[in-house]
Order: C-alpha cells, then sequence, then structure tokens
C-alpha cells in the first residue's frame, strides 16, 4: 500500500478538489483505491452517526466498498469539541489508524487533510502526526498567493521531511501561470522539491449556486426555482445607465447582475444576455413587467435584505469557497489533472 496524505496550510486550498482528482484518476488506471477523511470538519447527520460530508460524496463518486465508518473514522461537530476539551474523548487515533490499517490491502490509499497543518492536534489528528503514524507520503497543495507560495511549499518540505513527496500551485491567476511554471517551478525543483503541477485559477470550480446564493445572501427566490442549481461565476453590478451595461454584460458569461429594485430597465437589459440570475437589493420586489420576462427566458430573480454594498460583501467573502462537492466540478477538476498534472514524475517518485 502506498499513502499519500493530501494537505495544505491554509483553508479552501483546494486539498478536497486535488483528492478526489487524484483517487478518480488512479482509479481509471485500475489501480485499487482507498480512500478516507481522518478528521471530518463538515458535520452531517448519515442514519444514527455523524459522519464528514466530503467523506460521504468520495464514497458515492468512487463507488468505495468500504463502510463509512471507515472512510469518515472521526468528525469534530460541536458535541465531539465539547467532549474533547473536557478531556471525555479517548483513544480517537487509536480509532483513525485502526480504520487506516483496514485499507493495508489497497494499491493507494488517499487521506484528504483537515483546513491546515495544524487542526485536530490536540487529538492526535494533525497532518505532521497523521502523516508519520500512517507512514504516508505527502502531497502539499498551495493556492497561489504571489511568490510566498514557494516559501510555503519549501518550509512544508522542510516540515515533513522524506515523507514529503512533492506539491502542487493551485488556484494561479493567468497572468502569474508562465512566471510559476518558468521560474518559480525551476527555483523548487533546484531546492528538490518537487513541483507536479501548476493549476491555473478556473472559474466554475469557484462558482456557487443559484440555491448557494440563496442561503449565503438570506434571499427570496421570486420565480424559476428550477434554476437553483445553474452556476453562477461572475458578478456585476447595475447602476449605470443601460447601454454601457449591455457592454459589460455582453462581454461577460454566466453572471450574477446585482442591481436596485427599482431599476426594471437594468434587469431586462441583463436578461438579453448570458444570465444566470438577477439579485435584487433591500429586499424589495421587481415589477410585473421584469418578472414576466424572467419566467420566460428562465433566469431567476433573487430578492436579498441588505443593500448593494453588504450584498457584495457577502458574495466576496464566499466566492472561491464553496464545495467541489457537486460532480460537475469534479470532472472539472479531472480535466485540470489530466492537462496539468505530472502524473508519471508523481508515481516514479512514489516508486510505483
Amino acid at each position: 500500500m502506498i499513502a499519500i496524505f493530501v494537505a495544505s496550510s491554509t483553508p479552501y486550498a483546494g486539498r478536497t478538489f486535488l483528492s478526489l482528482g487524484l483517487a478518480s484518476k488512479l482509479k481509471d488506471m485500475d489501480y485499487d483505491i482507498g480512500y478516507m477523511k481522518p478528521l471530518g470538519t463538515v458535520p452531517v447527520k448519515s442514519g444514527k452517526a455523524v459522519r464528514d460530508a466530503d467523506a460521504i460524496f468520495a464514497k458515492e463518486l468512487l463507488g468505495l466498498a468500504e463502510p463509512l465508518e471507515i472512510i469518515s473514522p472521526f468528525v469534530l461537530d460541536y458535541e465531539n469539541q465539547a467532549k474533547l476539551l473536557a478531556g471525555e474523548l479517548k483513544d480517537i487515533r487509536k480509532q483513525v489508524l485502526s480504520a487506516f490499517q483496514s485499507l493495508k490491502k489497497k494499491d493507494f490509499v488517499i487521506i484528504a487533510g483537515a483546513n491546515d497543518l495544524f487542526e485536530g492536534s490536540l487529538a492526535g489528528l494533525d497532518a505532521l502526526t497523521l502523516a508519520a503514524d500512517m507512514k504516508a507520503y505527502t502531497l502539499f497543495v498551495e493556492p497561489w498567493r504571489g511568490d510566498i507560495s514557494a516559501d510555503a511549499i519549501h518550509g512544508c518540505s522542510k516540515l515533513f521531511g522524506e515523507r514529503f513527496c512533492g506539491a502542487v500551485l493551485n488556484k494561479v491567476p493567468e497572468a502569474a501561470v508562465n512566471h510559476a511554471k518558468q521560474e518559480v517551478k525551476p527555483f523548487l525543483q533546484k531546492k528538490g522539491v518537487p513541483l507536479f503541477g501548476v493549476f491555473p485559477k478556473d472559474r466554475f470550480l469557484e462558482s456557487v449556486t443559484v440555491g448557494q446564493l440563496t442561503e449565503i445572501l438570506n434571499g427570496k427566490l421570486l420565480c424559476c426555482d428550477d434554476k437553483l442549481d445553474e452556476h453562477v461565476e461572475n458578478f456585476l453590478i447595475g447602476a449605470m445607465d443601460v447601454d454601457s451595461a449591455l457592454t459589460y454584460f455582453r462581454k461577460t458569461p454566466n453572471k450574477a447582475v446585482i442591481t436596485g429594485a427599482h431599476r426594471s430597465d437594468i434587469q431586462l437589459a441583463a436578461m438579453e444576455t448570458s444570465t444566470k440570475c438577477i439579485i435584487i437589493t433591500g429586499g424589495l420586489q421587481t415589477n410585473e413587467v421584469v418578472l414576466g420576462k424572467a419566467r420566460a427566458t428562465r433566469t431567476p430573480i433573487l430578492s436579498v435584505p441588505d443593500d448593494t454594498f453588504t450584498t457584495i460583501d457577502k458574495i466576496e467573502t464566499r466566492v472561491g469557497k464553496t464545495s467541489i462537492r457537486e460532480r460537475k466540478k469534479v470532472e472539472r477538476a479531472r480535466q485540470i489533472l489530466d492537462a496539468e498534472f505530472d502524473m508519471f514524475g508523481f508515481l516514479k517518485g512514489l516508486g510505483a
């Protein structure tokens, strides 16, 4: 068995994206794959037990035969957090390692780490401890933050030592891709740090659905509730004159337009272009003409209680931090891995 621990030093780096994409790719190569998330951080009810939502999705996506208590052996929900701080939880680490050992006949076991390197340390379930206990190779995923990302990757290689197998750079803006490939990657490789991929920033992977927007903004859907699964990739504010707005609307696909209830001209113009959703601020309704056109063009209209500034702030807080627990997003992740991940170099480095 070759165990691969996918870790990062910051939340929303792309661990689930890389873990599921890599597991799916290895499975397609006819390897027998195991998968687990030792420290669950997204608790959901599964029967009478609490399991991790990412682990449940992975079981379904990868067609895993193992029960959820193996794939998601421990979830840090509110109750377990309270017990942990009270010293009432015993043998958590033993429980997790026992689940891991049950996968020892697999060719590869992909272990999805928590939000950073130290989360779970109170229970002995942090990345550094688990990777050592499992004798797992660590694959580090780092979101592009400028050249400081090279520091993070190099520092991680020193922390994990001989169990560090390499890294990938994720969410790299188009303008920085060549720099990352031609300067950062060779520099790290000279330092003995393999960089197996430079993944460009992908709007679809960072998109939110209309349904998710409704929850994030505490909004009320005025029409087209059959379009909740539509993905919104861009956001525009409709505060200019109609002619100027149309120029921007036509250039920006798969967007949501944020505007006031009184700007029915902007709302109608937006529906002439690739608009996935119209967001009306101030908790107000729109008129029947706009609603009629929205129903005809199948464009959801969402009324939200906040002003435009607050609405944009809420969106910016969540954009790029949504779950990859959607088959369409996993398919896109696989496409990126197929194009940008050096699978041959990765497997060669593992001695596979």
